[in-house]
C-alpha cells in the first residue's frame, strides 16, 4: 500500500469519528436528526479525498452513529448522497462552491427524496411521504455547508488549505487553490 492511499485511509477514518462526535450536536426537525457536522465533514472529504473515500467516511459514521444510538437509518442516504455528489462535483470542477452546492442538493434533495423509502418501508414509517425529508435535510446541510465555507474559506486565504492538499496528495501547491472560483 503507497503512503498517499495509507494518509487517504487515515483521514478517511478521521473525518468518520469526527462525524460521530458531532452528531452529539444535533437537533430534531420533522421527525429527523439534522446533524451539520456530518455535512461540514462531507464537503471537507469531498476537497482533501474525493468521492469515494467521502462516501466510505459518510458510511462508516452513519452505521457507527446507527449502532450507538445516535442517528436513524435516514443518515445513509441523507450523508452519502451529498459526500458522492459533492465529492463527483469537486473532482470535475476543481471549484469549492461546487463542492457546497454538491452537499446542499445530493443531500437536501436527492438524500432527502431516498429518505422516503427507507422511512416507510423499512423504519415501516406510515407516515412518511416522498417530500417529507427534504425540508429538514435541507436545513441540516445548509448549517453544514455554512460551517463549511468559514472554515474552508479560512483556510484558504491563509494559504493552508493548499498546503493540506499538496501534502496530502504529494502534489504541489497550485494557485487556484488559494482563491475560490467563481
Amino acid at each position: 500500500m503507497n503512503n498517499n492511499r495509507l494518509k487517504k485511509m487515515t483521514l478517511t477514518a478521521l473525518f468518520a469519528a469526527l462525524a460521530v462526535a458531532g452528531s452529539l450536536f444535533s437537533v430534531p426537525v420533522f421527525g429527523s436528526k439534522c446533524a451539520p457536522v456530518q455535512h461540514l465533514i462531507n464537503i471537507l472529504c469531498a476537497i482533501f479525498l474525493g468521492p469515494w473515500y467521502g462516501v466510505a467516511a459518510a458510511f462508516i459514521s452513519s452505521l457507527i452513529r446507527n449502532l450507538a444510538g445516535l442517528g436513524t437509518l435516514l443518515a445513509f442516504p441523507g450523508s452519502m448522497c451529498g459526500a458522492l455528489l459533492s465529492g463527483l462535483l469537486y473532482k470535475q470542477f476543481k471549484n469549492r462552491i461546487c463542492a457546497y452546492a454538491g452537499e446542499v442538493f445530493g443531500t437536501g434533495v436527492i438524500g432527502g427524496l431516498l429518505a422516503y423509502p427507507v422511512a416507510a418501508f423499512i423504519m415501516n414509517n406510515e407516515a412518511a411521504t416522498l417530500f417529507m425529508f427534504v425540508i429538514p435535510f435541507l436545513i441540516s446541510t445548509v448549517a453544514g455547508a455554512i460551517l463549511a465555507i468559514i472554515i474552508c474559506e479560512s483556510l484558504s486565504r491563509t494559504g493552508l488549505l493548499a498546503r493540506l492538499k499538496s501534502q496530502l496528495n504529494d502534489e504541489p501547491v497550485t494557485a487556484d487553490d488559494n482563491a475560490i472560483k467563481q
